[in-house]
């Protein structure tokens, strides 16, 4: 996304990767719904939406708390959404400070990245086949990304070999986005579906696992989208490093585990529209929380954790 002088630019995943198409958000609703109806997608990005979306309420002269709440309450699970406008509560109630304190995220955001690439990098095995999920790359924040930025840093430090790119049921964010970045930045890279993955772990196919993160509970529990939990359990049993990357931003420091946090649960037409069985009864939880136990290393721009985690 950019500031387009009086408004949003922001470009529609949802239109990847078969059409770049950049919307024109003005208002501060639109940003709202861009965030509801996922074209903007990832914890850091959202986060990063909704404080552009106070920019866009300020200069309308809006109702702040209005604006705020509706914001906040877009997505319910990313705790970088209510981080972010917590941030531009700090700023004067016009444009060029809210304004200031977006361009001021984005900076910090590409700069935490590139640091939790750096870190990240580190832990890679020389020579690895990465398996990730979801979408955590530039798309996802404001630039190089979090676990898709470790995989970035280690390519050029040539220690990838190839990279499995889950599927991501229902909205295949990992093969409609991940794989995008994955092609445009030349990295080798096969797609899979999630049912793969013991069958890949178990013929020794994989060698490292990393994940993003929407919230991180003050214990190192984390929720990030469905199924990562199952990939960590996996990882565990076939004794596979699955680390979490994220930024600080991203602990919960009020959460003393993942039990409490809430997690979003999506329209049934997600998964029953593409197969046209629109009377079929659905569960579609947009996130899953992976018991602290199965992370191996968590990593952060402030470098390396490990169990036992303690972000209290």
């Amino acid at each position: 996304m950019k500031w387009g002088g009086t408004a949003l630019n922001m470009l529609d995943q949802r239109q990847l990767p078969h059409h770049e198409v950049w919307l024109e958000l003005t208002t501060w609703e639109q940003v709202r719904d861009a965030i509801r109806d996922m074209a903007v997608r990832g914890a850091p990005a959202i986060g990063l939406a909704a404080a552009y979306g106070m920019a866009l309420a300020a200069q309308a002269g809006a109702d702040r708390g209005l604006a705020r709440q509706a914001l906040l309450e877009s997505r319910p699970t990313a705790v970088n959404l209510a981080w972010a406008l917590s941030r531009s509560d700090g700023h004067g109630w016009n444009l060029d400070d809210q304004l200031a304190n977006a361009e001021n995220l984005r900076k910090e955001d590409l700069e935490q990245n590139l640091a939790i690439g750096r870190f990240g990098a580190d832990l890679v095995p020389s020579g690895a086949s990465i398996l990730t999920i979801c979408n955590t790359g530039s798309l996802a924040t404001a630039g190089h990304g979090t676990a898709l930025g470790i995989i970035r840093t280690a390519f050029t430090d040539g220690k990838v070999k190839n990279v499995f790119a889950c599927e991501t049921r229902p909205r295949q964010q990992g093969l409609k986005l991940t794989a995008w970045e994955l092609a445009k930045d030349g990295i080798p890279y096969q797609v899979v579906v999630e049912g793969s993955i013991a069958t890949l772990m178990a013929n020794h196919m994989v060698d490292f696992v990393v994940a993003g993160a929407d919230r991180i509970a003050a214990n190192g529990d984390t929720a990030n989208k469905i199924g990562t939990f199952t990939l960590a359990v996996v990882a565990k049993q076939f004794g596979i490093p699955f680390v979490i990357a994220a930024t600080s931003s991203t602990i919960d420091r009020a959460m003393a585990n993942g039990k409490g946090i809430p997690i979003e649960e999506r329209a049934a037409g997600e998964i029953v529209h593409p197969a046209g069985f629109e009377g079929c009864s659905v569960w579609n939880p947009a996130f899953d929380v992976t018991p602290c136990e199965f992370i191996s290393a968590i990593v952060t721009e402030n470098g390396v954790a490990r169990p036992h985690y303690d972000f209290s």
